[in-house]
This record gives structure tokens, sequence and C-alpha cells, in this order.
């Protein structure tokens, strides 16, 4: 006779080694170096602009406003501490927020390709932005146009993943094609809407939708670093089921995760990762698909180590290109949108020639 054995409930297994991990250093050792390098450019990044402060003005201002300490130069202390200080600490934010939702969506969706647009969520964002510009009263300002880019954005991922099911279950490939379609409708109402705005309003409209940190300020860091912070963290804990789907569903199933569940649940805190950055920061494509890839080509392609370096990375490039932006034609200033296009469509354009498993789907 044979003994029937209870059902044993597997952990998800790790990924398997990866010789790009290997070879590079430490996770703790590169994180330090990140962290220290991001705290040294966001220095550099407060005390440059239109209006230029030395280093160590900078830091007795940063110094005196955290400790309470008296005797900085005022004009010095409002254009740092109340301009440009919520501003840095904005990029760097929604530099982890695009590059982590990157990592998640291309795991998500099985493409290398992928990233947070890839769901119509920035046209949803738009078009949200695009009606409270034109249409809401200006006694409102930046606090109804932020929430109306968030709902935007929540409302093209809830479309996208409504459509994207097949059989109850969700279909990466499905996925993506909905968003696309998603994504070219509300770009439509969008262009419809800007014909009929005024040219005050239409400047407005296109500054944000290219994407910029310039209207940061203290009241909107708190929400949006409690969302992004605490969405990354989860992501992370989250890093081993991720592994699992690089093995294909039936591995995974096999080692006890529920596939289709846990693909919901990251589309989720993507989407809400991506409409939080566009809601603070606008349209600001191409951190989500050059960080993840950068950061995978150097220290390989496991989750544990791929979310927080892809994380710290995205905020050091956003900062950087933040500062790009606002000194490279000074005293004017350009969107962000329109460098991180400028670096990210080329590099789009490598990575296709270079990944040869894109030529057989």
């Amino acid at each position: 006779m044979t003994r029937a054995t209870a059902p044993v409930t597997r952990r998800p297994a790790p990924a398997p080694a990866d010789p790009k991990a290997r070879a590079a250093p430490p996770l703790p050792l590169l994180l330090l170096g990140l962290t220290l390098a991001l705290l040294a450019l966001m220095l550099v990044a407060v005390g440059v602009g239109s209006v230029s402060v030395p280093p160590d003005e900078t830091w007795r201002v940063v110094l005196a406003q955290l400790t309470g300490g008296t005797g900085t130069d005022p004009v010095h202390t409002q254009i740092i501490w109340d301009f440009r200080v919520p501003r840095v600490l904005l990029a760097a934010l929604a530099g982890t927020g695009l590059a982590v939702a990157g990592v998640v969506l291309q795991a998500v969706v099985a493409n290398p390709i992928a990233d947070p647009y890839v769901l119509g969520v920035s046209s949803g964002a738009a078009l949200g932005a695009v009606l409270a510009l034109s249409f809401l009263p200006l006694t409102i300002g930046w606090i109804g146009v932020s929430s109306a880019a968030f709902l935007g954005a929540v409302l093209s991922a809830g479309l996208a993943f409504l459509l994207g099911r097949r059989a109850g279950r969700l279909a990466p490939t499905r996925l993506v094609l909905s968003g696309v379609a998603i994504g070219y409708l509300f770009l439509a109402a969008t262009s419809y809407l800007q014909l009929r705005a005024t040219p005050g309003e239409l400047r407005s409209v296109m500054f944000w939708m290219l994407g910029s940190v310039s209207g940061a300020s203290w009241q909107q860091l708190p929400v949006a670093a409690t969302v992004i912070l605490t969405t990354t963290a989860a992501l992370v804990l989250l890093a081993r089921r991720l592994n699992t789907l690089l093995m294909g569903d039936e591995s995974a199933t096999a080692l006890g995760v529920d596939v289709h569940r846990l693909r919901a649940v990251l589309l989720v805190l993507a989407a809400l990762l991506t409409g939080t950055v566009i809601a603070v920061a606008g349209g600001i494509g191409f951190v989500g698909l050059v960080v993840p890839h950068l950061v995978r080509l150097s220290c390989g392609g496991d989750h544990r180590r791929l979310l927080p370096l892809a994380a710290v990375t995205g905020a050091v490039y956003l900062v950087a290109v933040d500062l790009l932006s606002r000194t490279v034609d000074r005293p004017n200033e350009l969107p962000i949108g329109i460098f991180t296009a400028l670096f990210g469509a080329p590099f789009f354009l490598w990575l296709l020639r270079r990944n040869t498993s894109l030529d057989a789907a």
C-alpha cells in the first residue's frame, strides 16, 4: 500500500547562479558606494543653478536648517532650502520610483524592453493633467493637477489590467497590447484638448507632459516619499518571488507560486509607483528602461540585487539629468523629458540590436 503524504508548500527557489552577480562587488558595498555618490551629487545639485552658491555655503545652509542654527545668508537660505532641496529630493524620489517600476514591469510582462509607460499610464496621467489645467479653477492650483494626473494614471492602468486578462488570468502579451491601445486613445483625447487650449495653458501642458521637478515643494514630498519608498520596500521583499518569474510560469507554479496573483499584485504596485511619480513630476520617459538594463548588464538579473541597486541608480541618474536640464542653457530651464529621451532613445535602439531574442518574437 502506498502511504498518503501531506502536500508540501515549497518556498520559491533562488534564481540560478548569475556569473555577473558573482563577479560584481558585494551588494552592501555597491549600495554604500552609490549612496555616497548620490549624496555628493545632491550637494552639488543644490548649489548649482541660475544663481550658484559655493559648496561650503551650501553645506552651512543645509546644516543650519537641519540643526536649527542661524547666521547664514537669508537669500542663499531661501534659494537652497525652499527651492533647490525639495527639487533635488523630488528628482531622487522620481528616479527611484521609475527605475523600480521598470524592473518590475519587465519581469511581469516578460519583455526586456518594457518600461513604466507600457500600460498607457503616461497618456492617462497626461489626459488628467490637461483636463485639470483646462477646466479647473486656478485657485485649486498644482494640487488639483497632480490629483487629476494620478487618477488618470490609475484609470489607464486599471483598464489595461482588465483588458489584459484572458479566461480570468493576466496574459502578458495581451496586457502590453491593451496598454498600447489605451495609450493611443488617451493621447488622441489629450491632443484634442491641446487644440482647444489657450497659449498659456498649452505651454503649461507641454512643459508638464515633458516632465519637470521645478515646481517641487516641501508640501509635495511627504506623500510622494511615503508612497515611493514604502512601495519600493515592499517590492524588494518580493524579490525572491520575482526571480521565479524568470524561470517560466510552469516552473514558478511547481515551486508553489501563484503566478497570476503575483503578476496582479506586482502590476498594481508598479502602476502606483508610476502614477505617483507622474502626478508630481510629469511625464519623464526612458528612466524605467535605461536604468534597469544598466544595472542588469553590470550586476546580473537577480532581483534581490537588481531592485535595490536600480532604486539608488535611478535616483542618481535623475538628479544628474535634472542638474543638466537647468544648467545647459542658463538661465533658461529645459524639461527633464527632453534629456531622458535624448539619452534613452539611442540606448533603446542599441538594446534592440543587441537583444537577438526579440528577432524571433
